[in-house]
């Protein structure tokens, strides 16, 4: 039991480093954008912010279900992936399901999952609100 908890703190490590490099690599590139009072390019900037972040929670679901397959706690490759989804997003469908000694993994799985979600909905509400806030108009006193 010790083991499968030391390595899903290590599969959690891994995902802060995989989101946080993500976040920062998507902040550089936002610091270095023009923002305007057009609508079309900023509807276009949330899109690929929303998919960079997606990619980054399929990246991180990818390393837990790699665990799985590896570790022969599920059968195969696409049934790793669509539990770890599940499991990472806290659906929790119950339809497959880890064994005895590896459920410790699952859930630490599913809290990092909430921990990244709400890191990731932490950036983009970030990212939305210096946008509006750089787009307002300057307010003059008489």
């Amino acid at each position: 039991m010790l083991s499968n908890l030391l390595i899903a703190l290590c599969l959690m490590a891994t995902c802060v480093v995989i989101h946080a490099a993500g976040l920062a690599l998507s902040l550089r590139r936002l610091r270095r954008r023009r923002v305007g009072r057009r609508v079309w390019p900023s509807i276009w900037l949330f899109i690929r912010l929303a998919g960079g972040i997606v990619l980054l929670h399929l990246t991180e679901i990818t390393v837990w279900a790699l665990f799985y397959v590896t570790s022969q706690a599920m059968p195969d490759l696409h049934s790793s992936l669509y539990f770890s989804a599940v499991t990472y997003t806290t659906t929790g469908y119950g339809d497959l399901v880890l064994p005895r000694e590896s459920q410790l993994v699952g859930a630490i799985e599913a809290l990092t999952g909430i921990l990244m979600c709400g890191w990731s909905t932490g950036f983009f509400f970030a990212v939305v609100s210096r946008m509006f806030a750089a787009s307002a108009p300057v307010e003059t006193t008489p």
